[in-house]
């Protein structure tokens, strides 16, 4: 299949809404999400970025029968770990259904590695549902390992009320 990835840009955004809506939906989880387009284009592209992506884009001839290009996205930002210092994050790995098992995902991923490693991170971390067999037997595959098992790490997250509880003084 022939397709190219490069660097997300402010025109993106509204297929990258799309696409995180799709991701949303497949993972039953649309009615968590709350971002707009223009929080997108604000926390994407302003002087100090709060994430990176990337996207997939296949040739006019292989659209899909709504007539989109961009058919898959990755989105990152760099964080840090206190044991093994700079890290890539990948929040979303995505890849429409119709091009899946092309390669898409493999590169996506790979270049937000590649991404990293310019960056001088020694890791890539990012979560996968516990449902998604899958998806988590491909990144197995690509010789990642799955923190809550090997170390027993939790993901936790504060949002809403109990942020703002929890920021009170």
């Amino acid at each position: 299949m022939d397709y190219s990835i490069r660097t997300t840009n402010v025109e993106d955004c509204k297929d990258i809404l799309r696409m995180i809506m799709e991701l949303a939906e497949y993972e039953k989880a649309t009615d968590h999400v709350k971002l707009t387009q223009k929080d997108l284009e604000q926390d994407g592209f302003s002087k100090n970025p709060f994430f990176h992506g990337i996207i997939a884009e296949v040739p006019e001839q292989h659209r899909t029968k709504d007539g989109h290009t961009k058919i898959g996205y990755a989105l990152y930002f760099f964080s840090y770990s206190s044991w093994k210092g700079r890290a890539v994050y990948m929040q979303d790995l995505y890849v429409m259904p119709e091009f899946r098992g092309k390669g898409i995902g493999k590169a996506l991923m790979s270049k937000v590695a590649q991404l990293g490693m310019a960056a001088g991170c020694t890791q890539l971390n990012f979560t996968c549902v516990d449902w998604n067999k899958s998806s988590l037997d491909f990144y197995l595959s690509q010789g990642c390992t799955n923190v809550t098992v090997d170390m027993g790490y939790q993901y936790m997250s504060c949002n809403g009320e109990a942020l703002e509880h929890l920021a009170q003084p």
